[in-house]
Parts: structure tokens; sequence; C-alpha cells
């Protein structure tokens, strides 16, 4: 099972927003100047990274990242990422989880926006964070001012060594916003979010979101157990407004913790903050009643009521435990 992390410290990005570096999501480390001792791809790992004792290989000491050579001239290291989707960015986390004596002193990032998989040199690459000091087994998350949308980032590292993964937080943008288009809702890649959850003990809400099953337990929403009355709940800013006609609630890998039951509650919502939205969402309107859950499965639901055009979703849970995916098939609306 994945070995599931959540830093107390990390910023809200990091929950709100989609890894545009995930390769789950069709992310990929492209090119880099060096990747002598590990290779870059190694760095957009989504599982968290691990420090084997006694693990070599050819090069030397295996490593959980990317691990450039130790440069004896002028000049830097460097790798090229094409995100999953092209995205706004909003943050960064350069994480040398176990890199002690090797990891690199500085590092900055830079974005562009290319139609090719790799950018050529003719590509003009815009400063996002300017150089930064890094320190060994640690996350360094830095908020990234830019309203522009982007498909790659450049992390430049000073001179050398090794990075164990790198996370860039964004919202991706979708050409699936045409009135009338079926999509999922509540797909990261289609542009969902999670706004607020009221628990993550052991997994993050926005793992709802991700393509494809659940690897393991550790690859979904998980709560911790509730010792009290209630229940509960995240909330999904959907894609674009559209109407929902099909929900999938996938328990997959959950069997001794799956929630007993689930409901969702959706509304139209306009302006306002995230925290007036959370208070609000105990108010919407319901379109899935409570339904029963099992082990393991995929259940499908289309019953739902017809609340028209919505923007968000409240999906609860009676009264604890995990899930791993979520989706909300719907017809994106007009205007």
């Amino acid at each position: 099972m994945a070995v599931v992390i959540l830093d107390p410290d990390a910023p809200d990005f990091t929950r709100r927003y989609t890894n545009l570096a995930d390769p789950r999501l069709g992310a990929a480390a492209v090119a880099a100047s060096d990747e002598f001792f590990a290779p870059m791809g190694r760095m957009l790992d989504p599982v968290e990274p691990v420090f084997i004792v006694g693990k070599y290989d050819d090069h030397g000491k295996w490593m959980d990242g990317w691990e450039t050579r130790r440069k004896r001239g002028p000049g830097n290291d460097w790798c090229v990422v094409k995100l999953a989707r092209p995205g706004r960015i909003f943050g960064v986390d350069i994480d040398t989880r176990h890199f002690t004596g090797n990891y690199p002193p500085g590092a900055s990032l830079e974005a562009c926006y290319s139609a090719a998989d790799v950018p050529g040199a003719e590509v003009r690459w815009t400063p996002l964070l300017p150089t930064v000091s890094l320190k060994g087994n640690s996350h360094h998350y830095h908020t990234v001012a830019s309203n522009e949308t982007w498909t790659h980032v450049r992390l430049s590292i000073y001179p050398d060594g090794g990075v164990a993964r790198l996370r860039i937080y964004g919202r991706p943008s979708s050409d699936a916003t045409i009135a009338g288009a079926e999509l999922d809702l509540a797909a990261a890649i289609n542009g969902a979010y999670v706004v607020g959850t009221n628990n993550e003990h052991f997994g993050l809400a926005s793992t709802l979101l991700l393509p494809g099953r659940g690897v393991n337990m550790g690859d979904g929403w998980e709560t911790r157990r509730r010792r009290e009355p209630g229940n509960d709940w995240c909330i999904v800013a959907l894609a674009a407004p559209g109407i929902i006609e099909r929900v999938e609630v996938d328990t997959a890998h959950f069997k001794g913790n799956f929630p007993d039951a689930c409901s969702l509650q959706a509304a139209r919502m306009s302006g306002g903050t995230e925290q007036s939205l959370i208070t609000q969402s105990m108010f919407w309107q319901e379109l899935l009643p409570q339904q029963k859950l099992s082990m393991d499965a995929v259940h499908s639901f289309d019953k739902l009521a017809a609340l028209g055009p919505v923007t968000h979703v409240r999906f609860n849970i009676f009264p604890d435990g995990g899930v791993s995916r979520l989706r909300l098939f719907g017809k994106v609306a007009g205007a």
C-alpha cells in the first residue's frame, strides 16, 4: 500500500488545485541536462519518495527522484516538464526529501507555451520563480503570481544535485466547455477542484478527481474514524456549469473502511468566498438522496433530482471512511 503523508504545513494551493505535473494526468519530463544518478521521470512520481538503505545500481546509490552528476565546470542543470494540460499555475513544491548531502543549494522555475512536446530554442521562457534557496530533506512551497496559461515548466538547479519530487499546482484549461458537450464535470483534468473538506486524515479529497480507478487504498480520500455524531464531506467546484445526469462513486480497495452511505447536494453559485461556500453548502438542494455503499465497488446512480445547471456539489459520506473516485457525468450548460 502506498504511504500517504499529509504535510500539516502545506499551503492551501496543494489541496485546492491540481498537480499539473502528475503523470497520471498525462504530464511527462521531456528533457534534462543530465540524469546520471537518477532519471528525470522519477521526479514526477505521484507516490511519496522513499529511501531504501543499501540499494545501489550501476551508477551508485539509488535515489527516488531526479539526480545529476557532480558538476565540475560552469553552468547548472535543468529539467523540462510538459504539463498534463495547458493551465494557470498557482504554486509549486520543490521537494528534496531524502536528499541530504546531494541536494541543490538553489533552484528557479520558468514556464512557456509551446505546441511541441519538447520546446525548441526559439521558445521564450518566462520566469515564474526567481532563484530560491533549498534545504535538504524538505518541502519548498512557493506561491506563483501569474495569470497566463502555460504548457511547460523548466526547473533549474544550481549547480547540480537531486530533487525528489516536483509538484506544479494549477488549474487546467479545458476545450470541453461547449454548451451541450458531455464530460465528467468532476474530473481534475477538465478543471474541477476541491474547494474544501472537513477531514483528510488518511488521504486527500482531491484524489477523488483523478482518472482511472485507485491503484490501492492509499489512492483515495479517506477520513479518520468518526467518534462523534455527524458525517464527513467535501465540496467540489465543477469544471464548468452543467447538468449532472449520472454519478459514479468508486470504493476501490476500501473494504473494512468504506462509508456506509453517501449523498450529494448541489447548487449554482457565483461570487462569495470559499468559507461562505462551505457554510451555504449545508443548505444546498439534494441532488442524490442517501444511498448505501458497498466495499471495493463502482456504484452508479442515474435517478437524480432535476436541479438544472449547477457549479458546485457537496459530497457527503456517512459517517466516515474512504472513497477512491467520484465521477459526475453531465452536459455543459450555456451562459
